[in-house]
């Protein structure tokens, strides 16, 4: 099957929506749920008729791509700086999928507890304490023995909250599906140096179809 650049865009933006919620949790201690259910959403997901159903209904991760807009243009006309934090986030949870795909012990073991999960969730909401925690204990049994290390900073009220703990560690894990999906869509880390044009003009349709929609 051939992907496009907007399937790429879609997976990329899933990325930095996930870093997003990290970000905002830890330094913030919430996140708008709008954002944060989409990445928890394509965990569930295994086989999806495209790129854009893994995270839910149209224009599931538009704040993911605004991000993307927002560091690609960072500095232009007198506007802020790029963030090198979520930037930072964004790079590691690459890198992160990549040393997962290199231990199939490791997809098995997220493979079977997700499918617990999908069986035992019944009617739960996505950002159910209960299911966040179990997300979280599989992201702690596996990624998190991996490197690099996601080195997560801000407000330690924030970061000492159990709660919080669970939804960072939910989130990164959505972070890394969102990795895996890039990668089987074509993406590559080089794309993210060398096709910023072609990124930029893809995540400003997607925002565009999102709104018509």
């Amino acid at each position: 099957m051939s992907y496009t650049d907007q399937d790429r865009l879609i997976a990329f933006a899933g990325i930095y929506q996930a870093a997003y919620c990290v970000r905002q949790i830890a330094r913030h201690g919430t996140v708008d749920t709008r954002i944060m259910e989409p990445c928890i959403y394509s965990l569930f997901q295994i086989d999806t008729p495209s790129v854009a159903a893994a995270f839910g209904p149209p224009g599931a991760v538009a704040s993911g791509a605004r991000q993307i807009v927002a560091q690609l243009t960072a500095g232009s006309n007198g506007g802020p700086p790029r963030d090198q934090e979520l930037l930072k986030y964004v790079v590691t949870l690459i890198k992160l999928e990549g040393a997962l795909s290199r231990r199939p012990d490791m997809l098995a073991t997220i493979h079977t507890g997700i499918e617990a999960l999908t069986l035992a969730r019944d009617d739960r909401p996505l950002l159910d304490p209960g299911l966040l925690a179990s997300l979280a204990t599989i992201y702690s049994d596996t990624v998190s023995r991996l490197s690099p290390r996601v080195m997560v900073s801000g407000e330690p009220l924030h970061l000492d909250n159990k709660d919080n703990q669970a939804r960072i560690r939910a989130a990164l894990l959505g972070g890394v599906r969102a990795a895996l999906l890039w990668r089987q869509v074509g993406g590559r880390r080089w794309q993210i140096l060398f096709s910023q044009r072609q990124l930029l003009e893809s995540a400003r349709g997607y925002l565009a179809s999102a709104v018509l929609g």
